[in-house]
């Protein structure tokens, strides 16, 4: 049987964002409310390939967020420092 992890996607206005192994989904929620709560702001995360990413969000934002079960990935740490090419699976 293989290694798994979870693996937190951010879907802002439809396009899907997959984040870093260690991502928090709770800190990405509360990141994401008070942007809106703020009237907008960038709300920066860092996905898959160890790549930063800045979304705004701001009330008419779509932003979903789901949790999922993936093969474990030694590179995707979240070192934004030590980015890396993931073969085109999630298209960096």
């Amino acid at each position: 049987m293989s290694q798994t992890m979870q693996r937190i996607s951010i879907s802002v206005n439809g396009d899907v964002h997959p984040l870093a192994q260690g991502s928090d989904v709770e800190e990405l929620k509360h990141d994401v409310t008070e942007a809106i709560d703020a009237g907008g702001r960038f709300v920066e995360m860092t996905v898959v390939g160890n790549r930063r990413v800045s979304a705004l969000v701001t009330a008419s934002t779509s932003v979903t967020i789901s949790v999922e079960t993936v093969d474990f990935d030694a590179r995707d740490d979240g070192d934004a420092a030590a980015p890396y090419d993931d073969g085109g699976e999630y298209g960096i």
